[in-house]
């Protein structure tokens, strides 16, 4: 991954409180795991950025090495690493992700 790469992963991270590397776009989700992940922060009522990972091959293979993790989607919150969408379901079924929302000071849109 390229230096600019990186800086333009640190900066998208950095300046939105809520972030999800997708394929495809909310409106039209290009996988079922990308879909998953956009109606559990729907479902919480959350505000998200989205970049859509198919729009961008450098970004595709850049974010897998820049969160160390092989999958996407990826969801980040105040700048820290979560998860993909089985961690996302997990996490929303058991609490945890509203919770970790609100100890971050992410209100409901």
């Amino acid at each position: 991954m390229t230096d600019d790469t990186n800086a333009r992963l640190q900066s998208l991270v950095d300046s939105n409180a809520v972030l999800l590397f997708m394929k495809g776009t909310p409106l039209f989700p290009q996988c079922g795991f990308s879909n998953r992940a956009v109606s559990i922060l729907s479902h919480l009522g959350v505000e998200f950025e989205s970049v859509d990972v198919l729009q961008d091959q450098e970004v595709r293979q850049g974010i897998k090495a820049f969160s160390d993790w092989p999958t996407i989607p990826q969801l980040y919150v105040k700048g820290e690493f979560i998860g993909g969408s089985d961690i996302m379901m997990e996490m929303y079924e058991s609490g945890e992700l509203a919770q970790l929302l609100e100890d971050k000071g992410v209100s409901a849109a």
